[in-house]
């Protein structure tokens, strides 16, 4: 670069060296020009020196010793035409010492002075500057402070917060101080401390946290009853609201889709809105949720607490446990639940009250429980529910109360179910309630029956105004043109007790009416329900009672004569039974599977047991004269009349059978049937007087009987032979009544006319005379008469006399004797 400078400013000198090859010249020009060039790499250029020609290192040396000649003498020259001014420049500068060292002699002499004079300024400038290190210290320490005070203040904050429990935002604050605020200063002791104290803060703030919690859950288990109560209380609001907008809809005069309580409009999803309608206090009223009467604020902020401390897991398993707890204490029922309707009132509001909450609890809360959850500790609940149902219902034999309680589980199941809840299995456990109930209104029932009854007094009922005999129709279902017909005063066939068990078994099918209501089934269903509870009414309650009537001992003929009719009238309101459960549940008899009432068999069966209970009575009645009976078995002759106990028993029977005749027979029904019990009753005593009598001839315990004995009991036989023949009873043909004495007729004569020859001759033949005599009762009675003969023969002490006067009778006899015992034995053989 120097050579380049050096070569401008002088003339080119003369070339000393001769131009052997032009070509060699360029080529070493360029390599010098490379060289004397710092910009360009030198080992390529040095590379091709040595990479060139033979002898091309040499020649390259030759021309760079010119080169370098060349540039010297180029120097030189510059050099000898500069010299002249560079020997001027010294002597220059030799003039200028003298003055330099008298100019600094008077710079020194003014830096005297100068520090001197600046000596004060000095001082003032330390204290200037000792100022200004105070006013920087002072700046850097408010600076600092500036730092500081917003630490001391969010700690400040932070204590304030937490006197006043706001422990949510006390977290927030620690956050706040110990991500933004400590790090500006965390240096500071004080900060350390307050960096130290924080953690323990937060366990102080989960302990309270958890204490609030433990105090909710406590407080909760006293609130769940009024939350449950709310809840049922709307519910069953609803429903009766909606029960009445069903009601109006089906009759075309409702078609609004919100219904109002209270003065408040609700919309079908539970929402209310200002009826403007309304009173103004009316308007006020709000329903109370579980919101409203539960402070959930503690649950919220433990929740929060503890899920900005990052044990959220933590609580949650902690709440679900408790209340797990808590839910299996609410679904112990008392001992004694069963006996009022506020016991189960009680237990249900608990436990409607728990899952209200639960179910708050999870819809505010995002997963503190979930509906998995729930489901199963309702699962759980519904099990030990219905177990407690079935146990305590089980004691109740109040119909109301059993009544009430279904109203409640129903109650219990659509607050449940508007929750989200499943309660198919609380409206079968119903079905179970319902048997329940029917066993009760049974019972209740048997006891409304057997008062009834009691209080009758089964005499046809009197009406003496058109009024009265309105009256008995509308509340029973009777007819009858003739009585119809009849002027006032009348009497209609049937006693007070017809229309009396009529209307309550009416009441029966309205009281289970009323549990087949809300129950959510179909008119075919609620109509077979109303019909097998009026079936097992009629056929176990109303039969057991009848059944228990007919043998009490103070019933008399009269009272199961009119039973009869009382059944009989009762049998044949049956129908309209059916019609008037029809009218009810609009279904009609028609309907496939609909139940038949067969009370009809029960009223039958209670005539026929009646009937038979007065055949028995007639016969125990018969039984209670024939005891009476005092025969003087070894009379020598009758006293020509009839014995006075007979006499009396014939004139019982004659007035018995007077009732009967004289029984309502307005239709031929009351008629046929009075008839036929009074026939088949006169029949029944006859026969059974006539079997008494016999059996009163052939007593074991009666040894003897004298003939006059024979000829009193035979008087005693006639004058049942005329009762039988006077037609005590209407109706019956020829002397089919007296053929029940037949048997006796035929022995008295056998013995009255002593046709012994004629009965032991014809023995065996249908024509036989005395063809109803059996041949062992012949043989007993005769045996009897024999030893009463010879009995009587001692006394009068003539036996002997008789046998010789009376010889041939006795050979007759023990001729007689000994063939009836032949007979005897060849009937047994």
């Amino acid at each position: 670069m120097a050579s380049d400078r050096v070569h401008a400013a002088l003339p080119d000198p003369p070339s000393q060296i001769e131009e052997e090859n032009k070509e060699e010249e360029k080529v070493f020009g360029n390599i010098f020009a490379e060289l004397e060039s710092v910009d360009l790499p030198l080992g390529t250029t040095l590379r091709s020196i040595y990479d060139d020609q033979p002898n091309a290192h040499k020649r390259f040396m030759e021309k760079l010793d010119a080169r370098i000649r060349n540039h010297d003498r180029e120097i030189e020259k510059m050099c000898n035409f500069h010299h002249q001014g560079f020997v001027d420049a010294i002597t220059e500068l030799l003039k200028v010492r003298a003055d330099a060292e008298k100019l600094m002699g008077q710079v020194t002499d003014t830096d005297r002075r100068l520090q001197e004079a600046g000596r004060e300024v000095t001082a003032q400038t330390e204290e200037v500057i000792r100022c200004r290190i105070q006013q920087r210290n002072m700046a850097t320490t408010v600076e600092k402070l500036q730092l500081c005070i917003p630490v001391l203040e969010m700690y400040s904050k932070l204590k304030e917060q937490l006197e006043s429990k706001r422990y949510y935002a006390a977290l927030k604050t620690m956050e706040q101080l110990e991500k933004v605020f400590i790090p500006r200063v965390s240096q500071y002791r004080f900060c350390q401390i307050m960096a130290e104290n924080l953690p323990r803060l937060r366990e102080e703030i989960k302990e309270i946290s958890m204490s609030d919690l433990k105090d909710f859950l406590e407080s909760i288990r006293k609130h769940s009853d009024k939350v449950g109560e709310t809840a049922m209380r709307q519910a069953q609001q609803h429903r009766t609201f909606n029960s009445a907008v069903a009601k109006q809809s089906s009759i075309g005069h409702y078609t609004k889709p919100v219904y109002s309580l209270n003065g408040q409009t609700h919309t079908q999803n539970g929402l209310m809105i200002n009826d403007d309608t309304g009173d103004e206090e009316e308007a006020d009223e709000e329903i109370l949720t579980a919101q409203d009467l539960v402070d959930f604020s503690p649950v919220y902020r433990c929740l929060h607490i503890y899920t900005v401390l990052g044990d959220r897991e933590t609580f949650e398993n902690y709440y679900r446990k408790q209340r797990k707890k808590q839910a299996r204490l609410v679904l112990q029922p008392q001992a004694n639940m069963h006996e009022t309707v506020e016991g189960y009132r009680r237990y249900f509001n608990q436990i409607v009250g728990f899952f209200v909450v639960e179910d708050h609890i999870l819809h505010a809360t995002r997963g503190l429980v979930t509906r998995a959850f729930t489901d199963e500790l309702w699962n759980m609940a519904l099990s030990k529910i219905i177990a407690v149902l079935r146990t305590h219902s089980s004691y109740c034999d109040d119909p109301d109360l059993v009544l009430e309680l279904k109203n409640l589980i129903v109650i219990f199941a659509d607050t449940l179910q508007g929750y989200g809840f499943l309660v198919n299995r609380l409206f079968d456990l119903l079905f179970e309630v319902r048997d329940q109930y029917n066993e009760t209104l049974l019972k209740k029932w048997a006891l409304v029956f057997r008062e009834i009854f009691e209080l009758d007094n089964y005499s046809p009922i009197p009406v003496e105004t058109e009024e009265e005999y309105k009256l008995v129709v509308s509340r029973f279902p009777f007819h009858d043109a003739e009585i119809e017909k009849q002027d006032f005063p009348k009497k209609l066939p049937m006693s007070q007790s017809v229309p009396q068990i009529y209307t309550q078994v009416k009441e029966l099918i309205y009281a289970s009416l009323k549990f087949s209501e809300s129950l959510h089934r179909s008119s075919t269903e609620i109509d077979d329900m109303l019909r097998k509870s009026t079936n097992l009414l009629l056929t176990r309650t109303l039969s057991s009672c009848l059944q228990n009537l007919i043998k009490k001992p103070h019933i008399g003929l009269t009272e199961l004569v009119q039973i009869i009719i009382n059944t009989t009238h009762l049998e044949q309101a049956c129908k309209y039974l059916e019609e008037f459960i029809t009218n009810i549940t609009n279904v009609s008899p028609e309907t496939v599977h609909t139940t038949r009432l067969y009370g009809l068999a029960t009223f039958k069966d209670a005539r026929h047991a009646a009937e038979g209970e007065i055949y028995t009575k007639l016969n125990q009645k018969i039984d209670e004269f024939i005891q009476l009976a005092d025969y003087e078995w070894g009379m020598a002759e009758s006293d020509g009349r009839a014995s006075g106990y007979l006499m009396d028993l014939i004139n019982f029977l004659r007035s018995t059978f007077q009732v009967f005749t004289h029984l309502p027979n307005n239709n031929n029904d009351h008629a046929s049937m009075s008839g036929k019990v009074a026939q088949t009753a006169c029949m029944s005593a006859c026969k059974h007087l006539s079997t008494s009598l016999m059996q009163m001839l052939l007593d074991t315990e009666l040894k003897q009987i004298s003939m006059g004995a024979i000829q009193q009991f035979n008087l005693d036989v006639i004058q049942c032979e005329l009762f039988a023949s006077s037609e005590p009873v209407p109706g019956f043909q020829g002397d089919t009544l007296q053929l029940a004495f037949i048997d006796l007729r035929q022995l008295l004569d056998l013995f009255m006319v002593w046709d012994w020859s004629t009965y032991l001759a014809d023995y065996g033949q249908p024509t036989n005379k005395y063809l109803r005599v059996n041949p062992a009762t012949a043989l007993a009675l005769l045996e009897k008469v024999y030893r009463g003969m010879k009995d009587t023969s001692k006394k009068n002490n003539i036996f002997s006399q008789f046998r010789k006067n009376d010889r041939d009778k006795q050979k007759l006899i023990e001729t007689v004797v000994k063939q009836l015992r032949s007979l005897v034995n060849g009937m047994s053989s």
